[in-house]
């Protein structure tokens, strides 16, 4: 039996068979992953309860994300604090993002450890990664899955300033603030209808101002991103679009691929235009980088990381 787990903190970086060791673990990344560890746990002790003969084995959304080097996950804070609470940046949808890099190799006919893939996880959650011999050399995410691209409900990236100013301003307390910066945020928090992607393109169609802020600050933090880990690979051979909006938004990965028509990115409008929700190459023949949509499957990774850990 296969579960997936939020966090694993720098305990794990690949799925594990389930031990009581391995659940102790678990536990101690509660307090950093308080809202996501405890229901993984729960499914993982009602299995043990209902099969207890059958092994169960944990599939981390940070494991992928371990192997970034120390510079780009620490934070600029007292390394002191890093040391007594572990903070720094974990890095989510590490198991998509695992899945479509590779797939997207397998799919061009590439070479998984020689090939500079960045993948642009984009939905109501949203994480962008830099992967260079096969492995995550930085990714938007943070501590929490709310720092990085903004997102539906989340702020993403916001000045800490903005945090202590309104806990001032409207005398609230680190859970109403979170509350505020996690479910009332993002796109919907920036155009006050809804936080569904299809409802703000609607919107915009409507001449909906708002909506149409909303949508740009979104696609304009994935071109940042994308740009941003651009340099930090020194180029890139392969863009990987996946998540709901990734695999079925064309406008928005219209746009954000003709930001980088400087550095000889084309796509094929058409093909792009008729591409939602299945493997395809969108981009030109002349592109300098390859351009692709791959459908994120985490059930997959999840099932044969059990298979192969349960059989060795």
């Amino acid at each position: 039996m296969g579960h997936r787990v939020v966090h694993g903190g720098e305990k794990f970086n690949a799925s594990v068979l389930i031990s009581d060791d391995v659940i102790k673990k678990i536990e101690e990344c509660i307090e950093i992953a308080p809202l996501h560890n405890p229901p993984n746990l729960a499914g993982i002790q009602a299995i043990n309860e209902l099969l207890p003969d059958v092994p169960q084995v944990a599939v981390f959304d940070t494991a992928f994300h371990q192997s970034m080097p120390e510079y780009a996950y620490m934070y600029g804070i007292p390394y002191s604090l890093y040391q007594k609470y572990g903070i720094r940046r974990y890095g989510f949808h590490g198991t998509s993002h695992r899945y479509v890099s590779r797939r997207a190799c397998e799919f061009l006919g590439l070479e998984y450890e020689k090939t500079k893939i960045i993948t642009a996880h984009i939905g109501n959650g949203a994480s962008i990664t830099a992967i260079e011999g096969g492995k995550s050399i930085d990714t938007s995410m943070g501590f929490t899955p709310i720092e990085g691209l903004m997102m539906g409900t989340r702020s993403g990236d916001v000045d800490l300033g903005v945090v202590t100013f309104l806990m001032e301003k409207e005398m609230i307390n680190s859970t109403t603030v979170s509350t505020l910066f996690n479910k009332h945020s993002g796109v919907l928090g920036v155009s006050g209808i809804s936080s569904d992607m299809r409802d703000i393109e609607n919107a915009v169609a409507e001449g909906n101002e708002r909506a149409k802020l909303a949508l740009e600050i979104y696609e304009y933090r994935i071109v940042k991103y994308i740009g941003a880990y651009i340099a930090a690979l020194n180029g890139v051979d392969v863009l990987v679009f996946t998540g709901g909006v990734g695999e079925n938004q064309t406008g928005t990965r219209e746009k954000v691929c003709k930001q980088f028509s400087y550095m000889g990115i084309n796509i094929d409008l058409e093909i792009n235009a008729n591409t939602k929700g299945r493997e395809m190459l969108i981009s030109t023949s002349d592109s300098t980088v390859k351009v692709v949509v791959i459908p994120t499957d985490e059930e997959y990774m999840i099932a044969s990381d059990t298979m192969e850990i349960v059989r060795a």
